[in-house]
């Protein structure tokens, strides 16, 4: 794993776009959401950071967040159990001047002390609701190299079909880009336009101290929102520049979109798009391989460890510990860890949370534009 070695600290919001599944954040958060049958989404951006040498990296959460505490732990994983530096997590209300947040304007706030402790240049800057293989030292290198104020990530994309017609989404907003060059020249929030834009990626890279000032200034003035409220307003007096990115991005923005991104990591380019550039980290369980007995039948399948396998699965996203009866049949799903499929069940478009049991001879079907979706810890 490589070493601390970027002049710059990583600042991760985990309770972005909650909104956008609730299925999912019931009882966890957005970063916390199992992903590609054995990683979480915060697994992605934790692993970016560390990968290019940022060993400071802080979550600033909103709400039930003790599953994603439960994930990161100390941070060993990711090589951040540290003196100097390493995780920190902070939860509403584990300091009288943390509070819970409605925008990344009052999350800063709530940590400006912690941010002026730390030593670090360059503040780095991420949501958790994609999962993608991002160099943040490529993004530092042409941040410096500009000499910009604040560089934004972005992809050119297509606005995702439920951001143009969900409220919900209206409400957590996203915004695209117009540039001249590499230089931001507006920032549209919630635009309704089709086709290709360029779409930001709610990743920011800006001075500390700039960062500093300008939460404090926005805060006295009752802000909310970094984008809206800081960047939007600063485009005429600051240099924000624009950071294209072209790797490969599953983006989270509703249950449909969860179940299609995952599926689509059955392709191989797909899957080695997203894994292939760094490696990602995850918390390790210790369990067996997956087991394929006798008269199993597997077709195109991701099965992460401790799976059992003794019926027919076909297109389908298996997490740790799933069990798969005999007789029964499984195609186009996604199971969470240890749920159990039990002898002669049928499952067809199906996406289970976890420690969910599907009983002998079930028979459960959704459809490709709707999934069905079984709650966490539910025996159907």
């Amino acid at each position: 794993m490589v070493n601390s070695n970027a002049d710059a600290l990583g600042i991760i919001f985990p309770n972005s776009y909650d909104s956008l599944v609730p299925e999912l954040v019931g009882e966890r958060l957005m970063a916390s959401i199992p992903f590609a049958s054995r990683y979480r989404m915060v697994d992605f951006i934790l692993s970016s950071m560390v990968n290019c040498g940022i060993g400071n990296v802080s979550i600033v959460v909103r709400r039930n967040y003790h599953s994603l505490m439960d994930h990161l732990g100390s941070g060993r994983e990711w090589d951040l159990t540290r003196k100097n530096g390493g995780l920190h997590i902070f939860p509403p209300y584990s300091d009288k001047t943390v509070k819970i947040y409605n925008g990344r304007v009052e999350a800063l706030a709530s940590i400006v002390g912690f941010l002026r402790d730390q030593k670090e240049r360059y503040v780095v800057m991420s949501d958790a609701n994609i999962a993608v293989n991002f160099d943040f030292n490529a993004l530092i290198d042409a941040h410096v190299k500009s000499g910009a104020d604040i560089t934004v990530a972005y992809a050119e994309e297509p606005i995702p079909e439920v951001a143009l017609k969900s409220s919900a989404l209206r409400q957590e907003m996203y915004y695209t880009l117009e540039l001249e060059g590499d230089r931001v020249k507006q920032l549209y929030i919630n635009p309704q336009e089709p086709g290709i834009q360029n779409f930001c990626m709610n990743i920011y890279i800006l001075d500390r101290e700039l960062l500093i000032n300008g939460i404090e200034k926005a805060f006295m003035r009752g802000d909310v929102y970094f984008e809206r409220d800081i960047i939007a307003r600063s485009l005429d007096r600051l240099n924000v520049r624009a950071f294209k990115f072209d790797g490969y991005i599953a983006r989270i923005c509703d249950m449909k979109s969860y179940f299609d991104e995952n599926m689509k990591l059955l392709d191989e380019n797909n899957l080695n798009a997203l894994f292939s550039a760094n490696p990602v980290y995850t918390k390790i369980r210790d369990d067996n391989p997956t087991r394929y007995i006798n008269g199993s039948d597997a077709q195109n399948i991701m099965a992460a460890d401790g799976c059992v396998i003794e019926g027919k699965v076909e297109n389908s996203i298996l997490f740790r510990g799933v069990r798969i009866g005999k007789g029964a049949k499984v195609k186009n799903c996604v199971l969470m860890q240890d749920t159990v499929v039990e002898e002669g069940a049928n499952l067809e478009y199906i996406v289970t949370d976890k420690d969910v049991t599907v009983t002998a001879g079930k028979e459960l079907r959704g459809t490709e534009s709707l999934p069905v979706y079984v709650a966490k810890y539910r025996t159907v």
